[in-house]
């Protein structure tokens, strides 16, 4: 967690330095949110990249770590009564699914127990899930091999399918356990997870930092991340303020900030 105060502190003093500039609590928290979803994004895109350059064993190794470390604070699972809830939806041909919630960013794996013991399924892309359901027997999903599909934020899961004349049917199997990473959200001391949002209350025109529970939700990111986020807000407050400076200076540090975490 970053506390959302701190970056908002450091923020203001970076702007407002020499009176260039102020950035009101509304304009704060949009950029906040904006800034957090970016870092978030550009982990998988860095895991990517640090994939790609296993030549660097003596770099990267260390950087993978801090890495897996960032991620983890989003990386959540979801067992019986948690994926039971999630909203039945329709679809496309003889299938039905289940919608999953809008926090769910990427399944990374999907368990079944229909064994009686914990069974990984197979996330396979459509046109692979498409093949399977319309191939031979030595193809087709079966208990101890299930497959799911992702598509439209559905999920399907079979366990079983036959192939007959008039298409594909199957017994859709029930899911235990989903793993995944979750949208970065807010966290206040209540363990909720709405939008990253710096609380306040007014006293003689100005505004002051309010902790309650229900307006203070600090970014939902490791610690490491602090440094970016003061940077990318600036970036962000100096464009809408039509400020170059603030703008550059933000961009500036942000890059790097960027150089240095990949010497």
């Amino acid at each position: 967690m970053v506390n959302i105060d701190t970056v908002y502190q450091k923020v203001l003093a970076f702007a407002n330095k020499e009176q260039r500039g102020y950035v009101t609590p509304q304009e704060f928290n949009l950029y906040a949110n904006q800034a957090q979803q970016e870092i978030f994004e550009q982990y998988f895109y860095d895991a990517r990249h640090q994939g790609r350059t296993k030549s660097k064993e003596h770099v990267y190794p260390d950087m993978d770590d801090l890495l897996d470390e960032k991620l983890a604070v989003l990386e959540k699972t979801d067992y019986n009564a948690d994926v039971s809830a999630y909203t039945f939806s329709p679809a496309p041909g003889a299938l039905g699914g289940v919608e999953l919630p809008s926090y769910i960013y990427r399944v990374n794996t999907i368990y079944t127990s229909e064994l009686g013991t914990r069974t990984e399924v197979e996330i396979l892309n459509t046109q692979e899930f498409q093949q399977c359901m319309t191939g031979g027997p030595l193809t087709s999903p079966n208990r101890s091999r299930p497959i799911a599909s992702i598509r439209n934020n559905v999920l399907r899961v079979l366990s079983t399918g036959w192939r007959h004349p008039s298409g594909p049917t199957g017994l859709e199997t029930s899911v235990t356990e989903l793993n995944y990473y979750k949208k970065p959200g807010g966290i206040n001391s209540a363990g909720t997870y709405p939008n990253v949002a710096w609380g306040y209350f007014v006293v003689g025109g100005k505004a002051l930092y309010d902790t309650a529970t229900n307006k203070t939700f600090h970014f939902e990111l490791h610690p490491a991340e602090e440094n970016e986020l003061v940077y990318k807000i600036l970036k962000y407050a100096g464009l809408s303020m039509k400020r170059d400076d603030i703008a550059k200076g933000g961009q500036g540090l942000e890059s790097l900030q960027t150089q240095q975490e990949k010497l």
